[in-house]
């Protein structure tokens, strides 16, 4: 079989692969953390190219598909509202709530717009000083620095309209959960290079002593993900527990020291719920009791939304590496791009949206 997909690098990439057929002799099951590298395997075909002993498993990296059904519920009525100018990423625009997306929100007469950087978001609300504008920042640690930024500046603008909806989450406690759960199957991880560029990868060493569980650190081209799945299988079959970098032309250890202090000015840990995976303890960032009056749950009084996960989507057991997209009953029927069920299947990172678009 060949590359699904032309890309450079593809001769080297083949003769990683066949350094991968020599040293594994035994199964294992590998888990890619983050969407942004399940759609590359995906898309290249890498993962039907490995020799059958190896099984990807899909993780919940993706930030769209975990931001939890409760947290879409409350966006969305905070976006309804008259007086609000409600900005957001553009993937985020037709994640499916409980009845809804902010697409039809906007249809029906809503200010939705999409914004591409949270200062974009600062920027309107100063030009609309009669209206409350929201910004809905979402994401994994690679997205908190801009964020932070955004309710920094507006703190020294003393913009009185402008709050964020936050719903970040955090890498390791997933990571945690993921192999302390009784159904783990993950014997080894990919870790995502963008998150590792901002954070490092010292918090990792613990985790994989822990559960004994080899890591290497990886980015998103072929090559990147072919020399991570080699190096993590090089671990297992050594019998060796370590945390690699495969990706040191951007990730150091330490991470980007400046960016993780201002995160801690603005962000302190909490609990959060992951959709369709559940509450993950301190899995999650919320703003400091000093920036309350940049919180949009609060200023709009949205705490108590609590909504019920369709019973048909399996994206928790998917995103836990338990489950592949095309094991769900609705893939592909009740739940397309069209007309999706979860986050899963709709967002650009989402592994069901990567398996539909991929003919898998």
């Amino acid at each position: 079989m060949e590359f699904t997909t032309p890309f450079r690098d593809a001769d080297l990439v083949r003769g990683v692969l066949a350094e991968i057929r020599r040293t594994v002799t035994r199964p294992w099951v590998l888990m890619e953390i983050c969407g942004g590298q399940t759609h590359s395997i995906v898309r290249h075909g890498l993962d039907q190219l490995l020799p059958p002993e190896i099984e990807l498993v899909h993780g919940p990296g993706c930030p769209v598909c975990v931001t939890p059904l409760e947290q879409i519920d409350r966006a969305l009525a905070i976006a309804a509202r008259p007086e609000v100018i409600f900005t957001s990423y553009g993937d985020m625009l037709r994640v499916p709530g409980s009845d809804r997306d902010l697409f039809s929100i906007r249809a029906s007469g809503g200010d939705v717009r999409v914004v591409y950087s949270p200062l974009d978001a600062v920027k309107i609300a100063q030009e609309n000083p009669s209206k409350q504008v929201v910004f809905f920042a979402i994401g994994f640690e690679t997205t908190a620095p801009p964020n932070v930024m955004a309710v920094l500046q507006a703190k020294a603008l003393g913009l009185e309209n402008f709050s964020v909806l936050v719903s970040h989450v955090r890498v390791p406690p997933a990571i945690h959960a993921i192999l302390g759960s009784p159904s783990n199957r993950v014997q080894g991880f990919l870790l995502a290079g963008h998150v590792c560029s901002i954070m490092g990868y010292w918090e990792y060493p613990e985790l994989a002593e822990k559960y004994r569980v080899p890591m290497v650190v990886t980015g998103f081209e072929p090559l990147d993900l072919v020399n991570g799945i080699l190096a993590t299988v090089r671990l297992l079959e050594a019998g060796k527990v370590e945390v690699a970098n495969g990706y040191t032309r951007l990730v150091t250890f330490e991470g980007n020291k400046s960016a993780q202090k201002i995160i801690n000015q603005v962000f302190m840990e909490c609990d959060r719920p992951w959709r369709g995976i559940g509450v993950i303890p301190m899995s999650g960032w919320s703003l400091r009791p000093e920036f309350d009056a940049f919180n949009a749950e609060k200023r709009f009084d949205v705490a108590d939304i609590a909504p019920k996960e369709s019973l048909l989507c399996i994206a928790g057991q998917i995103m836990q590496g338990q489950k592949k997209p095309h094991d769900c009953p609705a893939f592909g029927r009740e739940c397309t791009p069209e007309h999706p069920l979860g986050a899963t299947m709709v967002s650009s990172e989402g592994a069901c949206a990567a398996y539909y678009k991929y003919g898998r």
